[in-house]
C-alpha cells in the first residue's frame, strides 16, 4: 500500500430528527453568535429553518440568517455577505442545505476570519487559508460531500470561472445529516447529486500508482451501493433506506476514503466546472456529460483499471480487458441514461456548441494553456478541446 495521510475532523450526527440537535452541536464547539446560510424557500417553507434557529435559541444562542444562495454558488453573494457582517461579531458559520450552500459557508467563514482578503484570492491562489470560523452543516442534498471534504467551489459571475479550493480549514466542525430532508427533492436533484457521488470516487479510482487492495475494494462497494440504492431512491423517492444508504456514500466519496495512498485525478471535474461556470448547468450533469468523453479519449491509457471497474462494479464478466472496459464505460453511460441525466451536450440546455466555444472551454479549463489537467492521463489544452468536442454532439 502506498504512503497516505488521513484526517476527518468532522463530527457526523446521523439520522432522523437530528437537526434538533442543532444548537447543542454548535454550543459544544464554542459558538455563541451564528450566521446561518441557507438557499430557497424549501427551507423556510418546509419548516427545517425554523427547527434550526429554533434549536439555537433553545440552546441559548444569537442567530442571524441569510438566504437566498443558488447552485453553482456565486463569488459575488459570498464576498457581499462577508462585507455586510465583517463586523457583527459572528463566531461560528452554520449551513442549512445541500453542497452550495456548504460551499458558500466555508467561502464566508475564512472572509469573517480575514475580512481584508478578498475571497477570490484564495481561489486563485494568490493567498492562503490560514484563518477561518469554525463551521457546521445541516444536510438537506446527498451529493457534493461537502460536509466531511477540504474542497469548496465558486463561481466568479463576472468572469464565468469556476474555481476550486483545497483546504484543511475548509473541513468542517460537524454534520448533522437526517436522510428523510432528502426524500422531497425533485428527481433531478437526486439524479445530479447520485452523479456527483459516483464521480467523486471515480475521478480517485481512476488514477496512478492504484497498488491498494483496500482503498480499492472500499471504492468499488461504494459505487456498487449508490447505483443499486440511487436506482431505489428514483423508483420509491420516500424509501428512507435507500435516502440514508446514499447519504452516507455521498460523505465518504469526498472525504479522501475512497482514495488513500493514490493521486486524485479529477479530469472530469475540472472538463465539468467550466460547462457550469459558461452556461450555468447543474454540476451533475456537467459531470454525466464529460465522464464517457473523458473516458472513451483515456481508456487507452489504462485499459486494465477499467476492466477490472467493469468486473468489479458492473458485474461484467469478459476476460477481454480491451472489450470489458468499452462495455464499462457504456454501463456508466446507459446508469447516466436511467436516471434522466444528459451523456452530451445536446441532451442539456446548453446544446451544441460551436468550434469557436469549444476552444474557448478548453483554454479557460488548461488556465490558458498553464495547467496540466489530471493524473491518470495527463491533459494539455489540445487534448482538453478533443474531449469537449467528444461531448459536442
Amino acid at each position: 500500500m502506498n504512503d497516505f495521510t488521513y484526517h476527518v475532523p468532522t463530527k457526523v450526527i446521523f439520522g432522523r430528527d437530528t437537526e434538533l440537535q442543532a444548537g447543542e452541536a454548535v454550543r459544544r464547539e464554542g459558538g455563541h453568535k451564528v450566521l446561518v446560510l441557507y438557499g430557497g424557500g424549501s427551507a423556510v417553507k418546509s419548516g427545517l429553518l425554523g427547527r434550526v434557529t429554533g434549536s439555537l435559541s433553545g440552546a441559548g444562542l444569537e442567530w442571524e440568517a441569510v438566504g437566498g444562495i443558488r447552485p453553482n454558488p456565486l463569488l459575488g453573494f459570498a464576498q457581499q455577505t462577508v462585507d455586510g457582517h465583517r463586523d457583527a461579531g459572528f463566531d461560528f458559520v452554520l449551513a442549512v442545505g445541500g453542497g452550495s450552500v456548504l460551499d458558500t459557508a466555508k467561502a464566508v467563514a475564512h472572509g469573517l476570519a480575514r475580512p481584508g482578503t478578498p475571497i477570490w484570492d484564495y481561489y486563485l491562489g494568490r493567498a492562503e487559508v490560514t484563518a477561518s470560523l469554525p463551521k457546521g452543516s445541516v444536510l438537506t442534498i446527498a451529493a457534493a460531500g461537502s460536509e466531511t471534504s477540504d474542497s469548496a467551489v465558486l463561481t466568479n459571475e463576472a468572469t464565468g470561472e469556476k474555481r476550486g479550493l483545497g483546504s484543511e480549514r475548509n473541513k468542517p466542525q460537524f454534520a448533522i445529516m437526517n436522510p428523510a430532508l432528502t426524500c422531497t427533492l425533485p428527481p433531478r436533484q437526486t439524479a445530479c447529486g447520485i452523479a456527483d457521488i459516483m464521480m467523486h470516487t471515480m475521478d480517485r479510482y481512476f488514477s496512478v500508482d492504484t497498488d491498494n487492495a483496500f482503498t480499492d475494494a472500499v471504492a468499488e462497494a461504494l459505487l456498487r451501493t449508490t447505483v443499486e440504492y440511487g436506482r431505489a431512491a428514483m423508483a420509491d423517492p420516500a424509501d428512507y433506506k435507500a435516502r440514508s444508504e446514499i447519504m452516507w456514500c455521498g460523505s465518504l466519496s469526498h472525504n479522501g476514503l475512497t482514495g488513500l495512498g493514490q493521486p486524485k485525478d479529477f479530469s472530469p471535474h475540472a472538463l465539468g466546472h467550466e460547462l457550469s461556470g459558461m452556461f450555468d448547468i447543474p454540476h451533475g450533469e456537467s459531470l454525466s456529460i464529460m465522464w464517457p468523453a473523458w473516458a472513451r479519449y483515456v481508456v487507452g491509457s489504462g485499459p486494465a483499471r477499467f476492466a477490472r471497474f467493469g468486473r468489479n462494479v458492473w458485474g461484467l464478466a469478459r476476460e477481454d480487458d480491451a472489450a470489458c472496459a468499452a462495455a464499462a464505460i457504456a454501463a456508466v453511460e446507459g446508469y447516466f441514461r436511467e436516471l434522466g441525466m444528459p451523456v452530451c451536450f445536446s441532451q442539456a440546455e446548453m446544446g451544441v456548441q460551436s468550434d469557436e466555444t469549444l476552444r474557448e472551454l478548453a483554454r479557460r479549463c488548461s488556465y490558458c494553456g498553464s495547467r496540466v489537467v489530471g493524473r491518470f492521463q495527463p491533459l494539455r489544452e489540445p487534448e482538453l478541446y478533443e474531449i469537449y468536442l467528444q461531448a459536442n454532439h
